[in-house]
């Protein structure tokens, strides 16, 4: 048996209920993983109020990290005692859980378990959104919403870095100098109705080559009118609810935008894009290249508290489950 956190409805985060489980013993290409960190992550939320359906009752939960207990029949890529993350696996809200080993990561040492388990899926999504869905070029122009955010924060520090000048919005004037900090050449409040306005005077009318909107319904046109022709609108998250249905021809009108809606599974969906992925993720963590937000802990038994802790945008600390 272990303790998980398990979702019977849909709803709020008094929906999470900490209840005992089986766990099995691990299969053919399977471990048994005892967590030492539970990621929390706005796609959990999505889970739990039923934006991203799943079968209940369900274990929710997206990222962990912890250390190998048991091999099952056949394994011989990992061994016990190995320290290890994971992510895109769902199940996660748990002391301990059987997995697959395609799933897993090792942890290079000198990263602390909790920085992966709080920002894997963070780090993973900037790398994909940067390096693989478009490949960032020195001198592109973009706009990041959220960029306080976790994964904005990640995503500014690393287009700075890579050489883009980027341009970020956040939900309050209080988070101007940590997007300022992170990289950011000029910052604004998403919701600033005369941001599209100086997008356009700051690109020379041009417009930006790529916007990175996490942020969804209350940003998804602006986004959209700040763009170049020909300019990419990634919609990566849904933070403020699910964009109102839209006309496609918009984005012809526009100046044929492209549009995508990628997910991360899509982007670690082989053993190799995986692997390569977190190794480009931990070199940017040890080599400093990127700092997430510092990490809050909560007790497994507190997940609600977790849950509230995160859908606070105004907090600035991402929050941790400890079994």
């Amino acid at each position: 048996m272990t303790r998980a956190i398990v979702v019977w409805e849909y709803g709020g985060p008094e929906q999470l209920r900490l209840e005992d489980i089986d766990t099995p013993a691990p299969g053919a290409g399977e471990v048994l993983v005892r967590h030492t960190g539970i990621g929390v992550n706005y796609i959990d939320t999505y889970c739990r109020r039923g934006l991203y359906p799943v079968a209940l009752p369900a274990v929710i939960g997206d990222q962990a990290t912890g250390v190998v207990e048991a091999l099952g029949p056949g394994v011989a890529d990992f061994a016990v005692g190995e320290r290890v993350a994971y992510c895109s696996a769902g199940h996660a809200y748990c002391d301990a859980r059987v997995i697959a080993v395609n799933k897993l990561v090792r942890l290079p040492d000198g990263v602390a378990d909790d920085v992966v388990s709080a920002s894997l899926v963070r780090g993973l999504t900037a790398e994909y959104l940067l390096f693989r869905l478009h490949p960032l070029a020195v001198g592109e122009t973009i706009v990041v919403h959220a960029a306080a955010g976790g994964t904005g924060l990640i995503v500014t520090q690393w287009a700075k870095y890579l050489g883009a000048t980027v341009i970020a919005t956040v939900g309050s004037e209080a988070k101007f100098a940590v997007a300022r900090e992170a990289g950011a050449a000029h910052v604004f409040r998403h919701d600033d109705p005369h941001l599209v306005t100086a997008v356009r005077e700051l690109t020379g009318g041009r417009g930006v080559d790529v916007v990175y909107d996490s942020i969804g319904r209350d940003t998804f046109t602006a986004s959209l009118d700040c763009l170049r022709p020909r300019g990419l609108m990634v919609a990566y998250g849904n933070a403020s609810g699910k964009p109102e249905p839209f006309d496609v021809l918009g984005l012809a009108a526009r100046g044929s935008l492209m549009l995508t809606r990628p997910r991360l599974n899509d982007f670690v969906a082989t053993r190799a894009e995986l692997d390569m992925a977190a190794a480009r993720y931990f070199g940017a963590l040890a080599e400093g290249v990127v700092t997430p937000h510092p990490v809050q802990h909560f007790a497994l038994a507190d997940a609600a508290a977790a849950h509230l802790h995160l859908e606070d945008r105004s907090t600035l600390t991402i929050p941790v489950l400890v079994p």
